[in-house]
Parts: structure tokens; C-alpha cells; sequence
């Protein structure tokens, strides 16, 4: 006996934002350093929202890799720094930015409440 399946047209494009967050694109210096490990490097953050970030590394991580990350930005004449701690989530190479070859998304597991505060706070500010 053989089932035969009915093909059902599909018509237009649907595009379903799977996302919590809204994003915010930024272009803000990082550094960063694998947990339990001390070498730390330098990246950049492209893109942000409440629970994650779009990140450029010069090396390849893994997925499920936690990584402990300082994030750099003014709020006027003020420099802050963000402390918090990142799992990836995915990546893919990026070879047109000589300053990062891996795109790298990160899902925050780990801020503290003041942190996550300030950063609420800066991401809100680049509505306006």
C-alpha cells in the first residue's frame, strides 16, 4: 500500500521573527576570554538586544562555549563597561571585515542586575 501525499501550494514568503528581543545595530568595541581561561582578546559588537549580541572574533568558537565579555560604550561624556558572560549560539565566517572573521551569536546567560540595568538603559537610548 503507498500513501500518496498532497503537495499544497505555497504562495508568497512568510518571514516569522523568532526573536524576544528587538535588535539594535551598534558598532561597539568588546573584549573577551574563553571561561576558566585568562588570554583575553578583542572583538566587536555589531548588533544587541536585551538577550543577546552579534559578535566578530578573530577565532573560531564552539557552540555551547561560554565566554566571559567586557563591553564598551559611552553614555555622553561617561565610559561604560558591561561585564557578562555569553553562550554561543551560532556561527558562520565572515571574510569582508578584516577586523573579525567570525560572526558569532551570543545569548546572555550571566550579568549582574546593574549591569543589565546599564544595559537595558543603552539599548533603550538608541530608540531615540
Amino acid at each position: 500500500m503507498t500513501e500518496k501525499k498532497e503537495d499544497k501550494p505555497r504562495i508568497g514568503i512568510v518571514n516569522i521573527e523568532r526573536r524576544k528581543y528587538p535588535r539594535f545595530s551598534i558598532d561597539l568595541p568588546i573584549e573577551y576570554h574563553q571561561i576558566h581561561s585568562s588570554d583575553t582578546r578583542t572583538g566587536r559588537a555589531l548588533n544587541a538586544s536585551e538577550g543577546g549580541l552579534l559578535v566578530y572574533l578573530p577565532q573560531k568558537m564552539e557552540i555551547g562555549q561560554n565566554l566571559a565579555l567586557k563591553l564598551f560604550f559611552h553614555n555622553g561624556s561617561i565610559m561604560n563597561t558591561i561585564e557578562l558572560i555569553g553562550e554561543v549560539m551560532w556561527i558562520d565566517m565572515h571574510l569582508e571585515m578584516n577586523w573579525g572573521d567570525y560572526r558569532t551569536g551570543l545569548k546572555l546567560i550571566d550579568i549582574s542586575p546593574e549591569d543589565l540595568k546599564r544595559f537595558k538603559d543603552f539599548i533603550l537610548s538608541l530608540t531615540n
